[in-house]
């Protein structure tokens, strides 16, 4: 399955809406995507998952890493729209204490 990814740049962050299965085939999308994003470190990157139905480890380490490049530059990422499945990976793997997930989009 393919992965449609759109961006729109605000003041002060990036919303990512991504849609679709993000596992190990279509994870390299939203990387070519997130990569300049998080290495310019200027903006705060939301990712709207609310319509991913499926992921996998895969793309728990994409926002790992998405995570680590963002806090060299004092800057977060928000994960929202998690459905129940997907917000449980966060929670068991304990990345949720150490992202935003479900949090709220800036105005």
């Amino acid at each position: 399955m393919n992965l449609n990814i759109e961006t729109t740049e605000h003041e002060t962050y990036y919303e990512i809406k991504v849609a679709g299965e993000l596992d190990v085939y279509t994870a390299p999308e939203l990387l070519a995507v997130l990569q300049p994003l998080h290495q310019k470190g200027t903006h705060d990157i939301y990712l709207n998952i609310s319509d991913v139905s499926y992921m996998d480890s895969t793309g728990l380490g994409l926002f790992v890493g998405t995570l680590k490049e963002l806090n060299k530059h004092n800057r977060e990422l928000y994960v929202i729209g998690a459905n129940s499945r997907i917000e449980r990976l966060f929670d068991i793997t304990g990345l949720k204490e150490l992202m935003h997930v479900n949090a709220e989009m800036e105005g």
